[in-house]
């Protein structure tokens, strides 16, 4: 292509790209003013509804009901609110409108489109404004239809309660009048709301309605509560107070403490509540009646349960005082009768202090409810303490008592271990001599080539210890965790000379019959002859298990497993 021909080329590019870009930008503002242009066609038809039918429809309707000065100064007031918002507001809505369209057509998009933000929360704010005003006529315009029904409802429940008033009448004597005189205000209320329709006093009509409301709830309340009320607190709890101060005075004769129930002062306080519940009632007032009645029904049923528990815990204080005084004279007895043992065996045996002081501890604790048990007897007869808290001084003082017992009998186990243990080091002398001297026998039967070093140490060793045991006996007291200390020792060193005695014999008897065996091989085998002259050798210094094991381990070229042949041998 030629020089010309290219830059024909980017001329035409460019123009092209230059008719992009324009047709680009038209679309985007065509769009946006299409955009801005339907935005402000719904605002428009917006603030065209503000002023709509029913808010004139509704103000024509109080118009038409106006025969008092305050229907007419409601009216006048609205009037004129809805005269500002219709000559006012809603023009200077549409100038804003009329300035945003010029905007549009001026492409200051921007603008127009910030205007028309404002102008949407201006119409928001009046129909705001138009509609608190038609909730507020229609409060008069709907008044009487929300009312009558209202009103309906209530003559309803009204007759209901009434009928029930009357065929119980008996049920509530005692508040018959106040009863008839609230039916009869009802009956004047529904009158005075009639006459309030008729003359259209909408100003006094809820409050009436309020007040017939509030009225027939409450003698709903009074006709579903009083006789109940009537009941509890003229017959139940009457009954209920006859018959606690009857089981009370009788329990008193008896020799029960019953003052930490405060009765009497309880019953007085009571029969003043139940005079404030009926001068409640007879101004139809029931508040909190039912249940302050059936926290005192829920006192005086806990009365009996109390009175029930002390009769119970006489008899079982009763039959707890004599087995705890015979309880402790025998534990006092025992705790004596080991001060006398100990005096006695004090000779024989010695004592660590430790285990007197837990003696001296055992007599301070029995002591303590010796007393205990003094004062609750002194509290019994004087009749200062209920019977409910004797009992369970009853029940804490055998708890102690069974400690002091088991401790009793632990320290009498360890006095009677005492002499166990001495017999017990007496027997087992004669075991460990008897063990010391099969194991002499022993080693003395089989005729040994040397007796090692070893056995005649640990020979000297069990008798020593045999010698430090008889020396324990004969001392005078005997230390009994001492002598046990020397019999463990002297039967583990009389076991032990035994076992190496044994082992020894063994050992050199096997070792004499390996080397006897081998002898058969001595004259085939060089390495056998050069193994019995080694066994040999260490067999006649007293070296059994050396010689043993080099024998074996020789005998084992030739014949493997030898060692298990040997033992059997050994063993037949």
């Amino acid at each position: 292509m030629t020089r010309g021909g290219i830059i024909l080329t980017f001329i035409i590019i460019y123009i092209i790209g230059i008719i992009l870009i324009v047709v680009t930008l038209y679309g985007i503002r065509k769009h946006t003013r299409n955009k801005l242009e339907n935005e402000l066609s719904s605002l428009d038809v917006l603030k065209n509804n503000i002023i709509s039918a029913s808010i004139l429809t509704e103000l024509n309707k109080v118009k038409s009901l106006i025969n008092n000065d305050y229907l007419e100064k409601l009216y006048s007031k609205w009037e004129k609110e809805f005269n500002q918002i219709k000559e006012v507001k809603v023009p200077q809505l549409s100038d804003k409108i009329f300035d945003i369209e010029n905007l549009i057509s001026q492409n200051d998009f921007k603008e127009a489109s910030f205007k028309l933000a404002q102008l949407e929360m201006d119409i928001s704010v009046v129909q705001n404004e138009v509609d608190i005003l038609l909730d507020s006529v229609k409060e008069i315009t709907m008044s009487e239809e929300r009312n009558r029904n209202t009103v309906t409802k209530l003559k309803t429940i009204y007759r209901e309660a009434l009928t029930k008033f009357n065929k119980n009448k008996n049920d509530y004597k005692e508040v018959v009048t106040p009863i008839e005189l609230q039916f009869e205000n009802i009956n004047k209320l529904f009158g005075a709301f009639e006459n309030a329709m008729e003359q259209n006093e909408y100003d006094s009509v809820g409050k009436i309605v309020k007040a017939l409301d509030e009225t027939i709830k409450n003698i709903l309340i009074v006709i579903d509560e009083a006789p109940t009320i009537i009941l509890m607190g003229k017959i139940v709890i009457p009954k209920k107070i006859s018959d606690v101060r009857g089981i009370y005075t009788k329990l008193k004769k008896g020799g029960y403490n019953l003052d930490y129930l405060n009765l009497e002062y309880n019953i007085t306080e009571t029969e003043k509540k139940l005079s404030e519940i009926f001068d409640r009632l007879n101004v139809l007032n029931l508040e909190d009646s039912i249940f302050d009645l059936k926290t005192m029904l829920d006192y005086f049923d806990g009365l009996f349960i109390d009175f029930d528990k002390e009769k119970a815990s006489r008899k079982l204080y009763e039959n707890s005082i004599y087995s705890l005084n015979e309880k402790i004279t025998r534990l006092n007895n025992i705790l004596k009768n080991i001060y006398v043992e100990i005096e006695s065996l004090k000779n024989t045996y010695s004592f660590n202090q430790s285990e007197l002081d837990i003696i001296d501890e055992i007599r301070k604790e029995l002591v303590s409810c010796k007393d205990d048990y003094k004062l609750m007897s002194d509290r019994t007869r004087t009749k200062s303490t209920p019977y409910s808290i004797l009992s369970n001084e009853c029940e804490s003082l055998s708890v102690k008592l069974n400690k002091i017992e088991d401790n009793i009998e632990i320290a009498l186990k360890s006095l009677s271990s005492l002499k166990e243990d001495e017999l017990r080091a007496r027997e087992q002398l004669s075991e460990i001599r008897s063990v010391i001297g099969e194991s002499k026998t022993k080693i003395n039967s089989y005729k040994l080539p040397v007796i090692p070093k070893k056995y005649f140490v640990e020979l000297e060793e069990s008798s020593m210890a045999l010698k430090e045991i008889i020396k324990e006996l004969d001392k005078k007291p005997i230390s009994i965790d001492t002598l046990n200390t020397r019999v463990d020792t002297g039967r583990d060193l009389s076991f032990k000379v035994y076992n190496t005695s044994n082992e020894l014999i063994k050992t050199c008897a096997m070792s004499e019959m390996a080397i006897v065996y081998a002898n058969r091989y001595r004259s085939t085998y060089k390495e056998i002859e050069q193994g019995i002259l080694k066994s040999e050798k260490e067999f006649w210094k007293g070296e059994y298990r050396k010689s043993l094991e080099i024998i074996l381990n020789v005998l084992n070229l030739i014949e493997p497993g030898i060692h298990e042949k040997l033992l059997k041998a050994y063993e037949k």
